[in-house]
């Protein structure tokens, strides 16, 4: 691991490194600006620019939270988690619902990494550093809904594989959809370890 890799909380202070992070990889998937699972379905567009300005104001309200992976100054990757109320719009929800043993405080919903970056690991480091910002804001239990793809390559992949999750402390519960699953764990508050549920 570089030295050099830190964990920033997307904010205010942080959205030009995380916006430029999306203008180097076209808006990401199609120009999302990873505001699909949002709540604002009505204010989404097909329009990157659009987007762009949808996530920034739910950044600065508060209402978008995720962990960054700063090279220096350069953010690199993130992951991006918050509550449902937040976040409902998961892949396969009615069938989620449907057999949802609890409703989880926090939820994580996109990993993504610089095309410049991959192959180092740095999925493994969003996703922790998501689980530390979730930390030290009180902890909680989390999901993760990521590919279950039994060891097989994927070309795209938004969410992370369960091999990924298993690694992190996630224990697998059920899937989701034929090609995803629910994966959670708890998080104990402050910068303490993690209890598996």
């Amino acid at each position: 691991m570089t030295e050099t890799w830190t964990i920033q909380p997307l904010d205010a202070g942080s959205w030009d490194a995380f916006a430029g992070l999306v203008e180097r990889h076209n808006g990401v998937f199609g120009g999302c600006w990873c505001t699909w699972f949002h709540t604002m379905a009505s204010e989404k567009e097909r329009d990157s620019g659009k987007n762009c300005e949808l996530k920034k104001r739910l950044v600065t309200e508060d209402r978008a939270h995720a962990a960054l992976v700063m090279d220096g100054d350069t953010a690199i990757a993130w992951c991006q988690y918050g509550p449902p109320s937040e976040l409902p719009n998961i892949y396969h929800r009615k069938q989620y619902e449907a057999e949802a043993d609890l409703l989880p405080d926090y939820r994580i919903t996109c990993i993504f990494v610089d095309k410049r970056y991959r192959h180092r690991g740095l999925a493994a480091v969003a996703l922790q550093g998501a689980l530390e910002l979730i930390a030290n804001a009180g902890g909680g239990v989390v999901e993760g809904y990521p590919h279950d793809n039994s060891g097989q390559r994927v070309a795209v992949l938004y969410d992370g594989t369960r091999a990924l999750y298993e690694r992190t402390g996630f224990d697998y519960i059920r899937p989701k959809g034929t090609k995803n699953c629910v994966m959670r764990t708890t998080v104990a508050p402050q910068k303490s370890r993690r209890s598996r549920s």
